[in-house]
Order: structure tokens, then C-alpha cells, then sequence
């Protein structure tokens, strides 16, 4: 009996060495507990779960929407033609980008900057002139948007334009100033300043003086140095002058710088001397101011006004019949302008011709011989100087002709 005993001991111990084992089992396949992460489990990924023959959908993240950020807006009005218009695309690229005039459909050169995500204009717009801004933009799931922009640029009525003086390929003297006339008041003289850059051939720098809002003059300390060139740079287009006012184009050219020409006009002495590079070339006998119509002092700038033969009347510089030197109206020969209120240099009337050298009798002008007068007409070209001392009047205004030597460099700058 005790055989039998063991041998039942024997038995139920193996009875739970195998419950034991298939419980090991168990835990190492995962069945039925989740001691294991699910996707060390086999099968796990495609099916999810352990439980056989189920089949789960492959998951899909939707594409974000791309946004387009459009510069104008639709709407605007009044918009810059110099401005850049720009298109900026938000979780997507640009697939395709057209800017064109609305009316004629021409089309505006772009490029795409930004990894393809960013579109910019490349050329200036035209002023009033209303264009069209469409946007293609595509997200990473391939859905494609279109958007628009309509907007128009600055109208021709404020527009703004300058002449200059002197003009493009010109030769000059070495006294000239550089003279900008804008069509439109400037309330930002700055702006205007900085974007106009003269480069003298020599290093030579300058400073700007405005003498109204319309009209401003660049002259450096000392003359320019004789045979330079100057360039200059307006690069004006976009530059809003003020009260809405936008200057409408960019322009460079070049100025020449002839020989160095002065005339020193002594009235007392009543001749004139004539240096070309600081060389006395030419010395004439003259007739100057009288004690009455004394020539003004200090510096002149031979303009461009040439005239082989002029007339001259009294009426002009207020004189009238009756008046104390009232000449009526008198012809001259080789006149060349120093002032826009009168003053020539010119050939003597006849019954001047006597007192050259000896006796004051001209109401400011510069009178000459026949030989003297010629020269300056042939010799002399606009941008030459004139120095006048010996007289008691004052100094011409600044723009009365080219006054601007009148003025020391240090007080020269002003807006």
C-alpha cells in the first residue's frame, strides 16, 4: 500500500509540473494578458490585436490645407508700381503664379524663391493700371487652390517726373552745379537726397542745397577738377515726394568737365582777365557798371544762353520812358548770359566802344571789343566762371543765374 501511495504522489506532482508548463506557455505567447506590448506580439502591426483572422484598415492623415498670404490684397488701390508684389504659400508650394495687366493681359516677370513656396515680381508695374494677381498653390496630399488678387497702381495724375541741368553728355565748365527741377513739390527732401548719388571721376564730394520745394542744386567744396566726369544716379522710381506724389522713373547719365575757364572782371580797373587752367590767356579793356547800375560783385556762372545777336530794352529791368537811364532799346552783338534779371557779356554798344578800359557806363552788364566779346561767345561755354570785384554791389541771388559760389561750403547744405 505504501507502493500505491507514492505512486499517486507521483503522479499528481506531474499533473502539476504540465499545468505549470502550459502556464509558462501561456505567458510566453501572450495569450490571454497583456504583459507584452502589442507589437512584439506575432502578427502584431498589420492586424493590431491577437485575435485571429481579424483585419484592421491602414490609418490616413488628411493634408493640412495650404493658405496663400497675397501682397496687395484684392482691393487695393493707389499701390506702388516700384513695390514688390509677393505671394506666399502656407503648407504647400506654388504650382503656378501669373501677374498681368488686367486690360491687355501682359504678363509680369516672376520668380519662385522660398523652396517653391514663395512667388515675387521681377519688372516695375505701370502707373495706373489696374492688374490681376492669380495664385496656384498645391498641399503635400496634391489638392491644388486657386487665388486672386485685383488692385491698381498709382494714377497718373500722381505721378512725378524732374528735368535736370545740366543735361546728359554735356560738357561743362568747372563752376557748373548740378540743378534738379521735380514737376511736384518735395516734402521728403531726405528721401529724394538719398536717392540721387553723384560720383565725381576725381573722388570730389558734394552737398545738396534746396532753394524751393521744387528746385535743389549739388555743387562740391571746390570746383570740379578740370577734364573729370560726373555720374549721376537718380534712382528716384517708387519714391513717394510727399502728398501722395510718387516719382515715375530711374535715370543715369554723365556730365563732362571741360577745361578750367575763369574770367576776373575788375571794375575798377575796367579790364577783364581770362585764365584757362590757371593760365592768363586773354586780357581785354571793359566797360563795367556805372556809379548808378553798378555790376554785381563776387561769383557768375556763364549759363547757356548764347545769343549772336540780341536786343536789349530798358523795360526789362523796370526802367521806363522818362526814367534817369532809360535806353529804350538797343542791338548788341555775341551776348551771353550771366543772370536771369539781365547781365551779359556782350559787345559794346557804339557809342561805348571809346570808354573800354577808361570809364564805367553799362547798367551791370560786362561790356567788351568786338575781338573780346567773340572770344567769350566761342571760347567760353556754360558752367565757366566770372569774378567781378571792384563794385559795390551785392553779390547776385543765388538763383538769379548761378549764384551758389556766393556761399562758403560749410553753409552751403540746406533743405
Amino acid at each position: 500500500m505504501a507502493e500505491l501511495t507514492e505512486t499517486k504522489r507521483a503522479r499528481g506532482g506531474l499533473r502539476i509540473a504540465l499545468i505549470s508548463l502550459v502556464a509558462v506557455g501561456m505567458a510566453m505567447t501572450g495569450a490571454g494578458c497583456s504583459i507584452l506590448p502589442a507589437e512584439t506580439a506575432p502578427g502584431a502591426g498589420s492586424q493590431g490585436t491577437a485575435s485571429a483572422g481579424a483585419t484592421a484598415a491602414p490609418s490616413t492623415v488628411p493634408a493640412t490645407p495650404a493658405t496663400t498670404d497675397m501682397t496687395p490684397a484684392t482691393g487695393t488701390e493707389a499701390f506702388n508700381p516700384a513695390t514688390e508684389v509677393s505671394a506666399m504659400v502656407t503648407n504647400g508650394t506654388v504650382a503656378k503664379a501669373v501677374l498681368e495687366e488686367k486690360a491687355t493681359g501682359i504678363a509680369v516677370a516672376g520668380e519662385l524663391v522660398v523652396s517653391g513656396r514663395k512667388w515675387i515680381s521681377k519688372e516695375p508695374l505701370k502707373f495706373g493700371t489696374d492688374y490681376i494677381l492669380s495664385i496656384t498653390s498645391e498641399d503635400a496630399g496634391g489638392n491644388k487652390t486657386t487665388s486672386h488678387s485685383a488692385f491698381s497702381t498709382v494714377a497718373a495724375s500722381h505721378e512725378a517726373d524732374a528735368w535736370v541741368y545740366p543735361a546728359a553728355d554735356s560738357t561743362v565748365g568747372v563752376a557748373q552745379p548740378l540743378e534738379f527741377n521735380f514737376s511736384e513739390p518735395v516734402v521728403n527732401k531726405e528721401a529724394v537726397e538719398k536717392a540721387i548719388t553723384i560720383t565725381s571721376s576725381t573722388g570730389q564730394k558734394g552737398a545738396f542745397r534746396w532753394y524751393s520745394d521744387t528746385m535743389v542744386r549739388y555743387r562740391a567744396e571746390t570746383y570740379w577738377p578740370a577734364n573729370s566726369k560726373l555720374t549721376v544716379n537718380m534712382a528716384l522710381f517708387g519714391t513717394d515726394l510727399g502728398n501722395g506724389m510718387i516719382y515715375n522713373a530711374n535715370r543715369a547719365y554723365e556730365v563732362n568737365i571741360g577745361n578750367k575757364v575763369v574770367m576776373e572782371a575788375d571794375a575798377t580797373n575796367k579790364f577783364v582777365n581770362i585764365f584757362v587752367n590757371d593760365q592768363l590767356s586773354k586780357t581785354f579793356p571793359a566797360s563795367m557798371g556805372s556809379d548808378t547800375f553798378p555790376s554785381a560783385s563776387g561769383f557768375m556762372v556763364l549759363t547757356a544762353d548764347k545769343q549772336r545777336f540780341a536786343t536789349f530794352k530798358a523795360s526789362t529791368i523796370g526802367l521806363k520812358p522818362g526814367d534817369p537811364g532809360d535806353y529804350g532799346s538797343v542791338d548788341v552783338e555775341y551776348a551771353t548770359r550771366l543772370s536771369n534779371s539781365g547781365i551779359f557779356i556782350h559787345e559794346a554798344t557804339a557809342f561805348a566802344i571809346p570808354y573800354l578800359g577808361i570809364t564805367n557806363l553799362s547798367h551791370g552788364c560786362i561790356g567788351l571789343s568786338h575781338e573780346g566779346a567773340g572770344w567769350v561767345f566761342e571760347n567760353m561755354r556754360p558752367g565757366d566762371l566770372v569774378h567781378t570785384v571792384g563794385t559795390p554791389n551785392d553779390t547776385i541771388l543765388p538763383t538769379d543765374g548761378f549764384g551758389d559760389w556766393n556761399f562758403a561750403f560749410a553753409d552751403y547744405a540746406s533743405r
